[in-house]
């Protein structure tokens, strides 16, 4: 089989076509994305395909025909023809000042200054976007396409600093207002992020920008499909089975596993993650690649802001509104969690108009508990030991509850904790909450479906877990004991609404040792 190049890390799309690297053909998209309207607003996670996209949108209004034969957009685009494009990456603007960030716009635009001309007077970004775009227009005597990639890295940093986040929205509001006033001389903009600030606060007097980021005709525009993992990239599937041991089927389903799930509209294929599958192709191996890129600071910052719940993420059913919200108005993290790509769609309810939104995959599930578990729980330790991961899930498979608690006791002993956790950790392991929080992430990297606080007629079950033959039903004390644990099972009936799911049902009442916060005694019953 022929070797296969992939573009880690490349996200210019002449360098990928020139050099021969593996490329999913989103071209016919990109044609009609720029067929439908002039003003086009695109929001996805990181390492979501953006940038491509992107880069796609300038070589097309570049009129480099050449770059795209044999792609789609062969079949559909009859006039080729070269334009003006201002392509500008604010990505490079992340955790800067107001002042800073107004001084890169002033230096991405210094390239076109000297293509198209400078005037001393223009000194802020709007007025040197509007009089480049003027003198390119009447150089060209063609219209611009501009391209806007990562407009809002420079607010995510300082969304809740109110000093700074004025100073920011008024800089990037003197540049973004412009583009309104440049109408006449526009072909084409092209402005993409991560979330969705109103118009009002950031783009001003932009009031036709087309945002396009939940309808179904686009939903997979950035990311891999279904269709085109088992087809374009079959040959990298048999690739990476090959290296592995596995069937190409058995390699499709662990990829399906790991980085599948996405939807970005009720009606939608399901989406990869872009950059994780071809980091799996490189390395033929699946790891948690998007979360070894970094864990964005501003969404631990809000998650911790709103005092969000991690174990409520599992099933979550909602309206539109609640999750597809300007990010300055949001009262939770809702939004945010589905805007970065740690929560999306996996239902819609036409009746209810209800969607319901949960983790796509085990790479986010795994990236999701890691990241979040010294925030919340001052462990230490970002993954579950390998040792203790095989054994813990051996003996919940073969249901013998007795070693997998003797198992977690184990583990849970020999956690670390972050320095500076003492006192809170003191406190926290008194209440029953703590344990809830600590079992449900490390039920989460196993990827077991586990879920907390359970509500039932009898009240809410402290925590649930659905193994494939049995169905967990756990209540934790740290004043009682086990026993009274697994009475209060009895009594409030948590185990009945699992009675009739075919599985085994198993009671497990549970007692912590708040000192040492580790499980010191159980007691388990079959129903």
């Amino acid at each position: 089989m022929t070797e296969r190049y992939y573009p880690i890390g490349i996200q210019t799309f002449s360098e990928i076509i020139r050099e021969g690297y593996v490329y999913v053909d989103k071209t016919d998209l990109m044609w009609r994305l720029q067929n439908k309207k002039k003003y086009i607003f695109l929001a996805r996670p990181r390492r979501f395909g953006k940038s491509l996209l992107s880069s796609t949108f300038h070589s097309f209004f570049d009129g480099n025909r050449q770059l795209f034969e044999g792609l789609k957009v062969m079949q559909l685009e009859k006039e080729w023809q070269q334009y003006p494009v201002l392509h500008l990456d604010l990505s490079g603007a992340k955790h800067m000042t107001p002042a800073d960030t107004r001084q890169e716009l002033n230096r991405q635009f210094e390239p076109y200054e000297q293509l198209y001309g400078a005037n001393p007077i223009e000194t802020l970004p709007g007025m040197k976007m509007a009089g480049i775009v003027r003198r390119a227009y009447e150089k060209e005597h063609k219209q611009v396409a501009v391209i806007i990639d990562e407009y809002d890295a420079p607010l995510l940093d300082v969304l809740h600093d109110d000093n700074n986040l004025k100073e920011m929205r008024e800089v990037l509001q003197e540049f973004y207002q412009r583009l309104k006033m440049l109408d006449p001389y526009l072909k084409f903009c092209f402005i993409t992020g991560i979330t969705k600030f109103s118009q009002l606060s950031i783009f001003s007097t932009i009031n036709n920008l087309y945002n396009v980021s939940m309808l179904p005709e686009y939903s997979a525009i950035c990311g891999i499909t279904e269709t085109e993992l088992t087809t374009q990239l079959w040959p990298d599937i048999e690739l990476m089975a090959k290296a592995n041991g596995y069937t190409p089927e058995e390699m499709h389903q662990r990829l399906k596993l790991h980085y599948d799930g996405y939807h970005f509209s009720k009606d939608s294929e399901e989406v990869y993650n872009p950059f994780s599958l071809i980091k799996a192709f490189a390395s033929k191996d699946t790891g948690a690649y998007w979360f070894d890129s970094g864990t964005p600071t501003f969404l631990i910052r809000q998650l911790q802001h709103f005092r969000t719940d991690i174990m409520g993420m599992e099933r979550i059913e909602v309206p539109a509104a609640a999750f597809d919200k300007p990010t300055e108005a949001m009262n939770d993290a809702l939004p945010l969690l589905y805007q970065s790509g740690y929560l999306t769609i996996k239902d819609y309810d036409r009746e209810t108009q209800e969607y319901t939104l949960s983790i796509p995959n085990q790479e986010v599930r795994i990236g999701y508990t890691e990241g979040l578990l010294p925030a919340y729980s001052g462990l230490m330790g970002p993954y579950v030991q390998s040792g203790f991961a095989a054994k813990f899930w051996k003996a919940l498979r073969k249901d013998d509850i007795d070693l997998a608690m003797q198992e977690l006791q184990a583990y849970m002993a020999s956690l670390p904790y972050v320095e500076g956790f003492k006192k809170k950790l003191e406190e926290a392991a008194t209440k029953e909450g703590f344990y809830e929080y600590t079992l449900y992430l490390i039920f989460s990297m196993l990827n077991v479906y586990v879920r907390t606080q359970v509500k039932c007629r009898g009240g809410r079950t402290d925590m649930v877990v659905w193994m494939p033959d049995t169905t967990y039903v756990f209540e934790f004390k740290t004043d009682g004991t086990a026993e009274e644990a697994l009475r209060q099972i009895d009594d409030k009936g948590y185990a009945f609404p699992y009675n009739t799911d075919g599985r085994r049902v198993v009671k497990v009442g549970v007692k912590f040792n708040a000192d040492d916060r580790t499980p010191e005694s159980w007691v388990a019953q079959t129903t």
